[in-house]
């Protein structure tokens, strides 16, 4: 129905509601057919009806898997991180640039990656950076460790 007087109709409420409540699009009326609340309510239903949740949803639509071959993964790990060997990580990695699943992360992993772009050249000179500016064990003989001081950086502030 269309817009008049500031109201527009509900179809799935069968009531009248102001048009501010209904978002805008660039149909011909230039407002969504269902105001915001049913609309969400809507998209869960089918996430529901189709995935069978909203996550099954979203690990199908992102990453082209499932529940199912999470769990794979998951268990093909030893329901640890990928990367800091954590138990319960709840993140699919996959590459940006291909689309390819990684592994299973936990959130501080994966944020990680996020953080670093997914580049290896700034990971591994991140890496140069830490083994540069903090303390190192070195074996000089069989069982037996030197630290060595850090060839950068400056001590902490007193106040540390």
């Amino acid at each position: 129905m269309p817009v008049a007087d500031g109201l527009k109709w509900r179809p799935d409420r069968e009531q009248i509601k102001p048009v501010d409540d209904f978002p805008r699009t660039t149909n011909a009326s230039g407002r969504h057919s269902y105001c915001k609340p049913c609309h969400i309510a809507r998209g869960n239903e089918s996430k529901q009806r189709l995935y069978g949740g909203n996550r099954e949803y979203h690990l199908r639509r992102r990453c082209g898997v499932g529940e199912k071959e999470f769990q794979e993964l998951l268990a093909e790990q030893a329901g640890v991180c990928a990367i800091c060997r954590r138990p319960d990580p709840e993140h699919l990695d996959h590459d940006h640039r291909t689309g390819w699943v990684r592994g299973i992360l936990c959130f501080n992993c994966n944020g990680g990656l996020g953080q670093f772009k997914d580049n290896a050249d700034v990971l591994a000179r991140a890496i140069t950076y830490l083994r540069g500016t903090t303390w190192q064990r070195v074996l000089i003989h069989p069982g037996v460790f030197q630290m060595c001081s850090p060839t950068r950086g400056r001590p902490p502030s007193q106040r540390s």
